[in-house]
């Protein structure tokens, strides 16, 4: 993975949560009911990749008591680099606090849970949208759920958005959760959680559409995106795989980046565009958010 940035704005952890030290894994716990055992994550192959997209590892988060319910605790922002002012261009998010997990499901990376499975509501795992945006009512699906053919409406049409209809229908997709929003500046954003089966069929689905090199699927009014080699290592949370790209010139008035999240069982997908440029520092704040709900 190339190096991610500037981490998410600071927020404050639950009067409730009491945080432990940070830790490479989280703790394993109960396994739920009892099942058909999942298909185990083929962690070899995801640490090869990782090294090739050159992850860097830090925690950004921490965990509380049986971790039913989490709060998201941020680096402060004088600790680095680069974003010691407070005029950065960050943008305000409320307090994030991590869906709670039924009783006895594990979380998505404990060494218990090998299909990398998100127990919590997915819906509720999506980013909130900050303070003072106008929020994007059609993302909002029905019931929370939005239908399949609205997030491939992102994609350019033609016969490779065919072929990416098909391969969700192949990977057995279960749902996707999304939300959208403008702030004052115009730049308009969209997140897409996908949810399929297991760890291990994102993590081969993330592989084919966000190499390196550049998306596979070219997004609707795009005319051609790169890896942000630009993005900083410690803009996503160490069990998230990510890719970033930027629309590279000549485009057109407006420009858009996007980045790929691979957490387990979800594959998420956020777009930011904007008339004239869309910023760097609000594009990795929203990513390194979003990761830390998913990881």
């Amino acid at each position: 993975m190339a190096p991610p940035h500037q981490p998410p704005a600071p927020v404050q952890d639950p009067a409730s949560v009491q945080p432990q030290a940070p830790a490479q894994d989280p703790a394993p716990v109960q396994d739920p009911a009892p099942g058909p055992a999942p298909t185990p994550v083929k962690k070899d192959r995801r640490v090869l990749r990782a090294a090739l997209r050159w992850t860097a590892a830090v925690v950004v988060f921490a965990v509380a008591g049986a971790g039913t319910a989490y709060g998201i605790a941020a680096m402060k922002r004088t600790d680095v680099p680069g974003l010691a002012t407070q005029a950065d261009g960050r943008w305000d998010y409320p307090t994030l606090v991590k869906a709670p997990l039924p009783s006895g499901s594990p979380e998505p990376f404990a060494e218990d849970n090998t299909a990398g499975a998100h127990y919590a509501d997915l819906r509720e795992l999506v980013l909130p949208a900050p303070e003072g945006a106008v929020q994007d009512k059609k993302l909002r699906g029905k019931d929370g759920w939005l239908a399949t053919k609205d997030f491939l409406a992102e994609y350019a049409p033609g016969s490779a958005r065919d072929d990416l209809r098909q391969e969700f229908v192949d990977d057995g997709l279960r749902h996707i959760a999304a939300r959208g929003w403008t702030t004052p500046d115009g730049t308009r954003t969209r997140v897409y959680l996908l949810q399929f089966g297991t760890a291990e069929v994102v993590d081969d689905l993330f592989s084919h559409e966000a190499p390196i090199d550049g998306p596979r699927q070219q997004l609707r009014g795009t005319e051609g995106s790169v890896f942000d080699t630009d993005f900083p290592a410690e803009a996503h949370d160490h069990n998230v795989e990510y890719s970033v790209y930027i629309e590279k010139r000549p485009r057109g008035a407006e420009q858009t980046r996007q980045g790929y999240l691979s957490a387990g069982d979800v594959l998420a997908v956020i777009v930011q565009s904007r008339k004239g440029g869309a910023k760097a520092v609000p594009f990795r704040q929203t990513v390194a958010l979003q990761s830390e709900l998913l990881g």
